[in-house]
């Protein structure tokens, strides 16, 4: 049987990720306790909701990395959403394509569904470059579609970007804090994937009265835990190219949030 990364193996890809190929682990990157389980979840859809299509679905990812199919990275993989359909029976056989298994090899964070009125379950799942699947998934969810607006244009829902989830503007929290990324129209992988419209995501927070810092995570990793200490911030995230230069393709809006001690 094909084995899942060990919890303690993803923990070091995370922390080791959480760096430029040139540069120590920033010394905020953290992990929380008790340590969750690597998992992959919905981040704007929950069990029992009802929505109208088209609809932007978005996919997060806890403890590991995402990376397209061009090569194999250890401690990576990507997203498929699985439609009306259980978990694969047997782990070691690669999933098929269908519109029951929908694939995400280019490392995409969301997707758009085009459902006819319905209910329908929904799960993640992620696999490996060969698309073979990880025992890292998402639990299922049942949604009811009760209309699909055939004059909205899919492609019109998506505008090139990043968003930072968490925290949000204005709170105040306790380290250490999680953040949690998304990008839209853009692919997130690991550094050494160096597809065009690919990157990385990067944090910078801006201290009140105090120096800017800047985390890459070089892993593909979509969420963090950060101690900083205590005090006012301004974050931002960036997603950076991986190709040679090291270009922003995106900016998020700045998020304010208090650390107390």
């Amino acid at each position: 049987m094909k084995k899942t990364p060990t919890l303690l193996a993803l923990g070091a890809a995370l922390l080791a990720g959480a760096a430029a190929a040139d540069e120590p682990r920033h010394p905020w990157v953290t992990l929380p306790v008790p340590l969750p389980q690597p998992s992959t979840y919905f981040t704007n859809l929950k069990d029992g909701d009802r929505i109208e299509t088209p609809f932007v679905l978005r996919f997060g990812l806890s403890r590991t990395g995402l990376a397209a199919i061009t090569q194999a990275v250890p401690d990576t993989g990507h997203h498929h959403l699985l439609v009306n359909r259980d978990l694969p029976l047997d782990f070691r056989q690669p999933l098929p394509f269908n519109d029951q298994y929908r694939h995400f090899g280019k490392g995409q964070m969301e997707t758009v569904l085009d459902f006819k009125p319905g209910s329908y379950t929904l799960r993640l799942l992620l696999a490996d470059h060969k698309h073979i699947p990880y025992f890292i998934y998402s639990k299922p969810m049942t949604i009811t579609v009760t209309a699909k607006n055939e004059q909205v244009d899919p492609k019109s829902l998506v505008q090139p970007g990043v968003t930072l989830l968490a925290p949000r503007d204005g709170q105040t929290l306790a380290a250490p804090i999680h953040l949690q990324f998304h990008a839209s129209g853009l692919n997130v992988s690991h550094v050494d994937i160096r597809e065009p419209n690919t990157g990385h995501f990067r944090v910078v927070a801006q201290a009140k009265g105090g120096a800017s810092e800047r985390i890459a995570f070089t892993n593909g990793a979509t969420e963090a835990w950060l101690r900083p200490p205590p005090g006012d911030y301004v974050f931002r995230l960036e997603l950076v190219a991986n190709a040679p230069g090291g270009a922003v393709l995106a900016s998020s809006a700045p998020v304010a949030v208090k650390v107390s001690r």
